[in-house]
């Protein structure tokens, strides 16, 4: 080979070895498609939650001149349920007579009567903070010395 010719191969040599791809081109290639898409699907579960945070009511009863007797209760109802909860309150002591529930009105809440007590019921989810205040009819007069006379259950709509 003669030296002219040398400089020329050497240039048509390293002008070949740039034309064969390489391995890692692939890596390294920008891939254009108009119709590619993705999508991702998410879910997010919030596992059903109704909690009584407090029921607080006193150990003995309010006794009144008039043969009455009365206590408060305090409930502190925590429930994310869609329909709600119902909480039922039924008379533990047949002994105190008639029986009447009052509570201030408030919104999401319905207190109704029942064949064997009263219904509060939340009608969607949230924090309830409610004040029952009970009265009893008796002519008992040991009925201050009574446990609470009200059992309380709460279920989900």
């Amino acid at each position: 080979m003669s030296r002219s010719l040398r400089p020329l191969l050497a240039c048509l040599t390293s002008s070949a070895l740039l034309l064969v791809p390489a391995p890692s081109m692939g890596e390294s290639a920008v891939v254009i498609q108009r119709n590619a898409g993705a999508s991702l699907d998410f879910r997010i579960i919030i596992p059903p939650i109704m909690r009584v945070l407090e029921n607080s009511h006193p150990r003995q009863l309010d006794t009144f001149a008039d043969g009455k007797v009365s206590a408060q209760q305090r409930l502190v109802v925590l429930s994310n349920m869609r329909g709600g909860f119902c909480v039922s309150l039924r008379r533990a002591a047949p002994q105190l007579g008639t029986w009447e529930l009052q509570t201030a009105p408030q919104n999401g809440i319905q207190l109704s009567p029942t064949a064997d007590g009263y219904s509060l019921c939340g009608t969607r989810p949230g924090r309830y903070t409610v004040l029952l205040q009970h009265r009893f009819g008796t002519n008992d007069s040991s009925a201050n010395a009574l446990n609470w006379p009200v059992q309380t259950d709460i279920s989900s709509i």
